[in-house]
Formats: C-alpha cells, structure tokens, sequence
C-alpha cells in the first residue's frame, strides 16, 4: 500500500472549500491587535490570545529591535551547548523571581516545554494522572514520556481520586492539569487536587499558559488565584500569550528544573529561543509588574462582553477566564458563522469534532486588555446579527 493514500484520500477539506465556509489560515497585513487587517478589510479581533495587549506595545517591540542589534537574528544551537545568553539567564531569573519559584528554564515554545518537562520528569516506572480535555501538547509529552497514564473525567474529583487509588505505593506519580481549559475558559480545581496529591503522595504540575498574566492579583496564574503557590510542583507557561512574543518556560525547584535542563531531549536538541524572542518576552513580564491595571481591565472587558453577548441572547458558555465560548453545535453551522462573521470584520475561532464530541461544537472568541467597551458592542452587535440568520440545529440533549 502507499504511504500516500491516506493523504489522496484525504478529502474533508476540499469540501468545505467547495461549501465556501474555509475557516482556517486567514493571513494577517497588520500586526497583532484589538482590530486589524486582514485579507484586505478591517477585522475586530477577538480571536487571540494576546490577553494583555502587549503584542503592539512600543517598549515590547524596542526590546526585540535592540536584541537583534546586539544578539543578531539566531544563536545558532541549542542552549545546552553554543547557544545560551546572558539574556537567556535574566529572563529565567526574573520570571522565577515573579513566580515566587526557586529557578525557571525555558524552552522555544509552550509546546515544546510541555514535551521537554513531562518526558524528563517522567518515566516507564511512573505514572501521570490527566485530566481529560488537558491541551495536546500535555498528551504528547505523557507519550513521549514512557510512563503509564491515566485520565479522569474533566474536573472530576471523584474520578480523579479513583485513578489515583488504583496506583500501586512504589509508583513516582504526576497529576498534570490545565491552569485555564483553552477551549472552555473554565479554571482547574486547584484545591481539591492539591488535597488530594498530598493524600496519594503526588506532585502537580500546571499547564498555566493561559493562566499567567490573567489570574492573581499580580498576574502570576491560577496558583496565586487559589493561594497555593507552595502547593504546585511545577508551572509551565507560554511567552505567546501574554508575554507577547514566542517561547515557553518551566518553574519548579532547583534540582528539578536542573535534572530536566540535563534530561530533557527536547531541550537539549532544540535550538535556543532567539535574542528578539527572549528580549521581549522580558519586556512584557516588567511591563506586567509594573501594570497590574491591565489585569483589572481584562476582566472587566471581558465581564462586559460577556453581559453584551447575554443580553442580546447569544448561546454562550459561563466561563471564568478571558474565553467567551458560543454554542455552535454543528460543525458545518460552525463554519458558516464563522465564516459570516469574518466577512463582516469580526474574527473568531472555530473548534468542531474531534477536538469535542460531535454535536458540541462552539466559536472560542477571547479578549485583551485593550479591547475597549465600543469594540464590544460593535463585535456583539455583528454576532447577534450573524447568530439570528444562522441555520436552526437541535442540541445535544433536545
């Protein structure tokens, strides 16, 4: 058989060109913003995960600028060898400074520091404890890992306390949960599975990418929210979200993150986050510091959409975080809002079967800091009209 056949074969894309309802690969003519250009119009974006605002702010791009100057454009290696800067170990400095953690490594994305943390940390005699819609990044590294695992029902405690009985005494154990559900926007039950690592002898590790720079009084994710930052083992989180720029990093104690920086092959085989990159990534995490507003103003811009979208009857999720889900429910249905919604200059994103169940699906949009009270409305104004000419489709329990 051809290897090939799958992908001739492969024709559910084709499709939905044919349909007109594409959805996927929109290019954008601006940088990343609260509105911008793409394709040719002006587009509300509420779309990205740029939750701070600081992908455009003026003291981020300088820091990139001036770091190619320095550094030029790449470090030509991984950091375990040719390819670590000075600029690499201030910004693990201060981030484990903020994090209130002994050290901080960092990888070249958040994706990548899944892997690199979960396979190190990890192996054949151990076993990680999942929750069940964890990003997918969580579920490569558990592979790549060798360890067993297993996963319970999506903040489950009860489930998660019958995975973790079933564990035999001589097992290492990792219980590994989002910070913030991406799709969901919902926050992990943070206490009750701390209560419950400490009862069966585990370690917690967070997924905290969209987590840092949202919750806490400081910004510091769903541990400070919960006031259990002694209590989590280790944070991993993303420089594309709020710190505006591209990378990700683990915060943990100094012996762990130092076996992982000396075990972890994705690590250690990967080129070093460029000089732009960790500049500004640096920049945004002083600007967080010194701007807690920000964190104050995208909650309350996102507590307003959230009201604009309810009061003009638009079927969405109840969510915690900056992620307003819609109910879409069929896929196709999906498409076509979304696909309408674009052309009407408003951006957003579909998430349709496998990533959830047939018949589950929605329209993730999110929000930033800067997005102001006359963009929402002008964005729920367009939804409501979109929604209200929408095709009919039965839920899920009807």
């Amino acid at each position: 058989m051809d290897l090939f056949e799958k992908c001739y074969n492969y024709d559910l894309v084709k499709k939905i060109k044919e349909a007109d309802v594409y959805p996927y690969f929109h290019y954008l003519e601006s940088g990343q913003d609260i509105v911008v250009n793409m394709e040719g119009h002006r587009v509300i974006m509420i779309g990205s995960n740029n939750y701070l605002g600081l992908t455009s702010h003026p003291e981020v791009i300088e820091a990139g600028i001036q770091a190619y100057r320095k550094y030029g454009s790449g470090c030509s290696g991984s950091r375990f060898l040719n390819g670590t800067l000075d600029l690499h170990l201030e910004l693990e400095a201060e981030l484990a400074k903020f994090l209130n953690k002994e050290d901080v490594m960092t990888f070249t994305t958040g994706f990548v520091s899944n892997l690199g943390i979960i396979s190190a940390i990890a192996g054949r005699n151990d076993v990680i404890v999942c929750d069940k819609e964890n990003h997918a990044s969580i579920y490569d590294g558990c592979r790549l890992s060798y360890a067993k695992m297993l996963r319970y029902e999506h903040s489950d405690m009860v489930d998660l306390e019958r995975q973790l009985q079933s564990i035999p005494s001589d097992k290492g154990i990792l219980i590994v949960t989002d910070g913030v559900f991406s799709m969901g926007g919902d926050l992990c039950k943070l206490p009750e599975i701390v209560a419950l690592a400490k009862k069966y002898g585990a370690r917690v590790m967070i997924d905290d990418a969209h987590g840092l720079g949202v919750f806490g009084e400081h910004g510091r994710g769903t541990a400070e929210h919960f006031g259990l930052e002694d209590d989590v083992d280790i944070i991993m989180g993303t420089f594309s979200k709020s710190l505006a720029s591209l990378g990700g990093f683990m915060a943990a104690k100094k012996e762990v993150v130092d076996y992982v920086r000396h075990n972890s092959r994705p690590f250690i085989f990967a080129a070093s986050p460029t000089p732009a990159n960790t500049a500004s990534a640096l920049a945004a995490l002083r600007i967080i510091e010194r701007e807690p507003e920000r964190i104050k103003n995208l909650r309350h811009i996102t507590d307003y959409m959230r009201n604009a979208l309810t009061i003009r009857n638009i079927p969405i999720r109840q969510s915690v975080a900056p992620i307003i889900p819609i109910n879409t429910y069929d896929d196709y249905r999906t498409f076509l809002a979304c696909k309408t919604l674009f052309d009407k200059g408003v951006y957003v994103n579909p998430v349709v079967s496998p990533a959830v169940a047939p018949g589950d699906a929605i329209i993730r949009t999110s929000y930033t800091a800067t997005h102001t009270e006359e963009l929402m409305d002008e964005a729920a104004d367009i939804i409501k009209e979109v929604f209200d000419n929408l095709p009919e489709v039965k839920k899920p329990a009807e």
